[in-house]
């Protein structure tokens, strides 16, 4: 856990300013993918077909990496998408022409199998570290500002001024 600068230091406002951007940046873009990395992970979406049409592959040092576009088509027919890609298809895992079941989970770019998604795990580390760096940065002020207020005292129980000399 870390530590609190010692008593007579104090963090830089700069600094907090600069890890307080980085923490709700980071809020900002896992915030709006909870829903959606959540339903790929169930693959909890609108059920159909993806037809392979086209691979695309990007050589990197020491691996390749390759994404399948093509059409989504639910099995209703309600719903057609050109031009998305299969997520976690590589190579070896269509050819062109061929069709494999797909979810449609409201990604814009891309489908997923039906066995779901690790998505979810990147979008929650990228929460927990914004959660994380706004908790370091203000929970333990906060605490320490609750902690310093005066409490409202209780009202006192018992005869109020005055209180004897209504009653004769």
């Amino acid at each position: 856990m870390a530590q609190e600068p010692p008593a007579g230091r104090r963090r830089s406002p700069g600094f907090t300013a600069v890890l307080t951007l980085i923490g709700l940046f980071l809020l900002y873009l896992a915030v709006p993918s909870v829903g959606p990395a959540v339903r790929a992970a169930r693959a909890d979406g609108i059920p159909g077909t993806f037809t392979a049409t086209r691979l695309d592959c990007v050589e990197h040092p020491g691996h390749e990496a390759c994404t399948w576009s093509g059409d989504f088509r639910s099995d209703d027919g309600t719903v057609l998408r050109a031009g998305v890609a299969l997520y976690g298809a590589d190579r070896d895992y269509l050819r062109t022409g061929q069709r494999t079941r797909a979810v449609d989970v409201g990604r814009p770019s891309r489908v997923y199998g039906p066995g779901g998604s690790m998505e979810w795990v990147f979008t929650a580390l990228l929460l927990l570290a914004g959660l994380g760096l706004l908790a370091f940065l203000y929970v333990r002020p906060l605490l320490r500002l609750a902690a310093a207020r005066p409490r409202a005292s209780a009202p006192v129980s018992g005869p109020h001024p005055g209180a004897e000399a209504r009653s004769r």
